[in-house]
């Protein structure tokens, strides 16, 4: 038995922007520029001078990592509830039908304001369920939320800019966005598990954009565009930025989703913290508005919030169960 194959990667594959000028405003089209390239390539990008610090980083890798090795008993208070918001066990999550299911835990979380409510408007926007035996979780992922949704927006202005775009273009319509963060435990893999088990399955993200900051565990590959799976290793002071589905088929594929799975063999436990960012549901995604009413669209328009809930329903068990 042994783990799936990958090759060390080349850097410049996946290159390093550093987004600072973008940020400040100094210089926003040269980082467009940039993030164009990337996007039209591979679509994973790591970027530097992002703006969300280590202290924020690092307080809510310790609480997630302190939750995660609490026992599944505790953890069933805050069980993930049909608004995709709390504690998803293993085998809670399914990237594909002939797939096996992933070898992880998650724990997912949304917007809130600083009463600690949200909207009760969509399926998959609801109340965040915060675990009573670990108070400063919330605060801890509410901080490193609100810096990884100014994050995203920043990031999205870039995007509309490479495509000489407003730079608003694609957070025209994001004041209650179906945004969510999500930390992600991956076990270490026993080798015995074989070939075909991951910690994540190969996959595209399914909303905009995913803003993943790893540990310095590793075990993230990507495929290239001629099939090849390549290790993404963690770069201290680097997050990676990915293209996913719905911007992806907003931008009739000129900006790339890229395949990507886990596997953790590194004989030690992994966690990530992952920020995907959608805008409001009713949100229409259609790459006419783009490239103008005579482009022949390679897919029909679509909502945002319906398509999420279709790749939600297929993806995780959970939404099928009445238990």
């Amino acid at each position: 038995m042994s783990y799936a194959e990958a090759k060390k990667l080349n850097i410049e594959k996946v290159p390093v922007i550093d987004i600072t000028s973008l940020r400040n405003g100094t210089n926003p089209k040269e980082v467009a520029k940039k993030l164009y390239e990337a996007s039209t390539g591979l679509g994973f990008i790591y970027i530097k001078g992002h703006g969300i610090s280590n202290t924020i980083i690092n307080s809510l890798r310790e609480d997630g990592i302190n939750f995660f090795r609490r026992n599944d008993e505790q953890k069933q208070e805050v069980k993930v509830s049909q608004k995709h918001r709390g504690w998803l066990g293993y085998g809670g999550a399914k990237m594909k039908e002939t797939a096996k299911a992933d070898l992880k835990e998650s724990f997912i979380w949304g917007y809130q304001d600083a009463a600690g409510c949200t909207a009760e408007d969509h399926p998959l926007r609801g109340k965040n369920q915060w675990p009573s035996f670990q108070p400063s979780l919330q605060n801890s992922a509410m901080e490193y939320f609100k810096s990884g949704d100014a994050l995203a927006r920043t990031l999205l202005k870039g995007f509309a800019l490479g495509l000489n775009l407003p730079e608003n273009f694609f957070i025209r319509t994001s004041s209650q966005p179906l945004s969510r963060a999500s930390l992600v435990y991956y076990p270490s893999q026993p080798k015995e598990f074989g070939a075909d088990q991951f910690g994540v399955s190969a996959h595209t993200d399914f909303g905009l954009l995913t803003i993943l900051c790893q540990d310095n565990v590793g075990g993230l590959q990507i495929q290239d565009l001629n099939g090849d799976w390549f290790h993404a290793p963690p770069i201290p002071d680097t997050l990676i930025i990915n293209v996913a589905d719905l911007l992806a088929r907003w931008t009739a594929g000129r900006y790339k989703s890229t395949p990507h799975r886990v596997v953790n063999e590194s004989g030690k436990e992994r966690m990530s913290i992952v920020l995907a960012f959608d805008p409001n549901p009713e949100t229409l995604i259609d790459a006419k508005e783009i490239f103008g009413q005579d482009f022949d669209e390679p897919d029909v328009p679509i909502s945002c919030g319906d398509y999420l809930i279709w790749r939600f329903n297929k993806a995780f068990s959970y939404r099928n169960n009445n238990d």
